[in-house]
């Protein structure tokens, strides 16, 4: 188990990925320097290359790539795709706050459809998160584009899938490397089918290609390394810092500007799944 100093390091390196892989995407969709399939696909490959090395000097085999099972690659590649699509319409601050919003609420909720009995204090703080989001993508001026929040919380929900499906893996890094090795694939495939808006630049590319082998890959490895030394609701709580990490870097990087609703909605959000993730134990 990590050491206390080296816990917070790694946590912080960790949440720091997460927030700008939103921010990253962002500016290259947001700025029209690559088509939302392209950038999936490298985003994916090179997330997928680096988890695989990390894997193989961890293991000394390739054996943990093989494995089986569709859930995983299904539900990564479910939440990349709209991931992307989603930035080329909505900002970073927004995204991020929707994005880890569902996958919060997805989690909770898997908890309890495997028979979780939450406590009334917890169901008050999933009721205010869902008030939240409502709020915050519902018709009304200054609303985020509402096809991109859609795409945002479908995205959301299959990262929380995939998190929930993650929970029973013996080696969470080398199934990780598994799962974005067969989404590449998937990729691909989305690639064929849109190759007529096809619109691919270096700074496109190089965007993608630090978000997949540096704020995914070595994010999510570090991020595994952390969760050695931290409770698993501990974890969760820490992760609702990520869309306030975006939201400052896209104010300060791409003069994104807060709107009070989404800043009044951000507020109501996180404090419900902080108040329903505080009520669980582990």
């Amino acid at each position: 188990m990590p050491r206390p100093p080296e816990t917070v390091m790694l946590t912080a390196l960790a949440l720091l990925a997460f927030a700008f892989n939103s921010i990253l995407t962002r500016m290259a969709l947001g700025g029209g320097h690559i088509d939302a399939a392209s950038f999936t696909t490298v985003r994916l490959a090179s997330g997928a290359l680096v988890l695989a090395v990390l894997a193989r000097v961890q293991t000394r085999a390739w054996v943990p790539l093989r494995g089986h099972g569709v859930v995983g690659p299904l539900a990564l590649f479910a939440y990349a795709a709209p991931f992307s699509f989603a930035y080329q319409r909505i900002g970073a601050a927004a995204g991020a706050l929707l994005v880890f919003g569902a996958v919060q609420l997805t989690m909770i909720g898997g908890g309890i459809v495997a028979g979780e009995r939450p406590r009334l204090r917890t169901w008050l703080g999933l009721v205010l998160a869902a008030v939240g989001l409502a709020w915050l993508t519902l018709p009304a001026v200054g609303r985020p584009d509402p096809v991109g929040s859609a795409l945002m919380i479908l995205a959301g929900c299959a990262w929380g899938v995939y998190s929930l499906a993650g929970r029973r893996s013996p080696d969470a890094l080398a199934s990780n490397a598994r799962n974005f090795v067969w989404t590449v694939p998937l990729a691909l495939l989305l690639d064929a089918l849109v190759v007529r808006s096809t619109t691919v630049s270096a700074r496109g590319v190089g965007l993608g290609l630090v978000s997949g082998a540096i704020t995914s890959g070595l994010g999510y490895a570090i991020w595994y390394r952390a969760l050695r030394g931290l409770t698993a609701t501990r974890a969760a709580i820490l992760q609702l810092s990520v869309p306030v990490i975006a939201a400052l870097g896209a104010i300060v990087l791409l003069d994104e500007r807060l709107t009070a609703r989404l800043v009044l909605a951000g507020a109501v959000v996180l404090g419900g799944l902080c108040l329903a993730l505080a009520d669980r134990k582990g």
